[in-house]
Parts: structure tokens; sequence; C-alpha cells
């Protein structure tokens, strides 16, 4: 088991390594090192003092949670707490593996949850959000849901490999898991959407005119075009493209159509399109299963000899924790290679749209309305920044222009 082990993670590093090589742009914009404006050249001094305050609450409020996170998983999966608990519980292993899924989670929530009440009441004391309590443990209670679901699912998956193949589990589990991963791709935006946002149609006009026409000039089939009702959530704008194939759509967010004129929406929309036009979901897909791949090569190696006790149900809190451990750990890697895609993104909507007032324009309003910081600690964008920051957004966009 222990060379199937180095096999499975052997396959998954090369091919991770692979396709961030091949499709990862990792130089997306032309010449060398950017001329980043300043802050106050962009922001004014008080929008930047007020970005400053809130992000440096909501910074360490996040941080506080995951930490939080982290321990009560640890507690839970490496002492004899996880297993005393999971040992009593009743039925046969599937229903077991789903408890023990259902009480760890539950319980990594609940000791989170003081945090996220906090970070909730910055939200709403700074204006990004006014959505009621009552509403927001609903989106909470339902965020459970949907994670203990594909927690079950991905644990269960494992289990019986490792229960129906002693030897070589490893190599079948790989294979599993990688195939939840892509199937996770397609189901999430039919399935899981809607549980947090009502979705309704464009109504015919320019705006949906030109989406559709910005959609032809970069080459991707857009089925539709539907607004969210994201302001009952937040008061951020933004837009996004879900879907593959003919059920591919553009999302705006009605705080996007409310706060921001046509061209500036057009800009957004070109950056969606750009991920679209260039497979990104499919990437992250793509790299999420060989992801996978190594995950269950390292936990083959972990286990070593001692793989009966991954057959047990009880093992289910020590697996969390190896998992959130594991997603802890490579978060960095996820996000220098989000920011590459996500700056291709902007250089493609740069060049299809060739408007460089909307596009400095939306960034700006983007960092407002979320009070964003504009210059966060460098430690904080490498390791948890998922998209460049607006100035370095800003500095690519006048090197592609050339203005």
């Amino acid at each position: 088991m222990i060379r199937r082990s180095w096999l499975v993670l052997g396959l998954g590093a090369v091919a991770f390594v692979l396709l961030a090589w091949l499709l990862v742009p990792w130089h997306p914009y032309p010449g060398g090192s950017l001329d980043l404006p300043s802050a106050t050249s962009v922001f004014s001094p008080a929008q930047i003092e007020r970005a400053t305050a809130y992000s440096h609450v909501a910074r360490w409020l996040s941080r506080g949670a995951l930490i939080v996170s982290l321990v009560v998983l640890c507690l839970l999966g490496f002492t004899r707490v996880g297993r005393w608990v999971t040992a009593r519980l009743p039925g046969p292993w599937p229903v077991r593996a789903v408890l023990a899924v259902l009480i760890v989670v539950v319980i990594g929530r609940l000791c989170t949850l003081p945090l996220d009440v906090a970070y909730q009441h910055e939200e709403r004391t700074y204006g990004l959000s006014e959505q009621g309590w009552g509403p927001w443990l609903r989106d909470q209670g339902v965020s459970t849901l949907v994670t203990v679901v594909a927690t079950a699912l991905a644990v269960l998956a494992l289990l019986a490999c490792t229960r129906r193949w002693r030897r070589s589990w490893p190599i079948v589990a790989g294979v599993v898991l990688a195939v939840l991963v892509v199937l996770g791709s397609f189901v999430y935006p039919v399935l899981v959407e809607p549980l947090f946002n009502h979705f309704r149609s464009l109504p015919d006009g320019p705006l949906r005119t030109q989406v559709m026409a910005l959609a032809d000039k970069e080459g991707v089939h857009v089925d539709d075009v539907l607004v969210a009702d994201a302001s009952r959530r937040t008061t951020t704008l933004n837009a996004y493209v879900t879907g593959f194939g003919s059920t591919r759509r553009v999302v705006l967010y009605d705080t996007l159509l409310d706060a921001a004129d046509r061209r500036e929406v057009l800009s957004v929309v070109a950056h969606e399109l750009g991920h679209a036009k260039h497979d990104d979901v499919a990437i992250g897909t793509g790299l999420g299963a060989s992801g996978a791949f190594v995950g269950v090569g390292l936990l083959g190696l972990l286990a070593g000899r001692r793989h009966a006790g991954l057959t047990d149900p009880r093992a289910v809190p020590l697996l969390l924790a190896l998992f959130a451990l594991g997603a802890a750990v490579a978060t960095p890697v996820e996000n220098v290679i989000s920011r590459q895609i996500e700056t291709r993104a902007d250089v493609e909507a740069l060049r299809t749209t060739r408007d460089l007032d909307a596009f400095v324009e939306i960034q700006r309003a983007l960092d407002v309305r979320s009070l964003t910081d504009p210059t966060p600690p460098a430690f904080s964008q490498w390791w948890f920044g998922s998209h460049p920051t607006s100035l370095q957004r800003i500095a690519v966009a006048h090197r592609v222009l050339g203005e």
C-alpha cells in the first residue's frame, strides 16, 4: 500500500505541476515589474482610513475563525475526544460516518459562531450588509448543511474504498475523489447557488444586448443574463459567469446594476467573460482533481500499514482534521494561481473594451464599496489574497492600454 500511495502522490503532483505550467498564465501582461500608483492618487484619505480600519478588524476576525476551526478539528482528530464521541454513534458504518461528519462540522461551526457574529456585526456597522440576523442565521445554517453534505459524500467515498480495496485503495480513492471534484463543479451552480440567491433574467434592453454582444466578441456562448438579488445579503458589487457549455450564464449582482454605469458594468462583465473564454473553471477543476490525488497519496503515507484504522467511522474526526490542515497549507498555492488567472481576465477585459477609464473607476468603486485595504500587508496578500490589489490591477490596465 505504501508504494501505491507514493504512486498516487507522484501522479497527482506531476499532473498538478503540468496543468499549472501549461494552463496558468504566469506572464499575463507584457513587460516587467509594475509601477504601482499611490493609494492617495486613487482614493481619498477618508476612504483609505475607513477601509484600513475595517480591514484590520475583519482580517483578525477571519484569521481568528480559521485558527479556532483548526484548533477544534485538531483536538477532535488528534486526541481521544473525537473517537470517544464517534464510537457511541448508532447504526451501520455509513450512517455512523455521516453522523460523525455532522457532529464534527456542527461543533466547528458553533465554536467559530461568536467570531462569525462579530464579523457580521462589523459588516452591518460599516454598511456592507443590511441583512437581518434571522436571514443571516438561515444562510449560516444552509451553508453548514451544504458543507455537511459535500464532506459526507467525500468521507463515504473514501471509507468505502478503504473497506473494499485493502491494498489498492489509494488508487481507487484518488480516482473517485477526483471525479467528485469534477462533478461538484457541475452541480454547484445548479443546486447550491439557488439556495442563497434568487435569479431573474435581465429584461431585454440596451444592457442585455451589449452583454450578449460582448460575449460574442470574446467568443463565449452565453445562454442567459441573470440578475441575482445579492442586495439582501450585501452592498458590495460583483458579477460572475456560471455553468458550462449550453448552460453558461452571466450573473449580475443587483447592487452592481444600481451603483455602476453601463460602461463600468460592461467592464466587469468583460472580465468574467474572460474567465469563460479561457475555461478558467475547468482549469481550477483540473487542478483540484489532481490535488485530490496528492491528498489521498499523502493520507496513504500517513496511515502507513495502519490502514485498518481508516475503515472505521471513528476515523472521521482525524480525516477532517487532516483535510482542514491540508487546505490551509494549500491556500497560498491556490491564491498565487488565482491571482495570475484574475490578472489574465483583467487583460482580456481591457483588450476587449478598450475602456481604461471605466476599468479604473470600477476598480476604485469595488474597493470603496467593499472597504478593501488598497495596501494590505504583504504576507496577508500572499497567503489569503485571491485577487491582485486594486493598485496592481490599475497598473496592469495602464500597461496593457499604454496610457
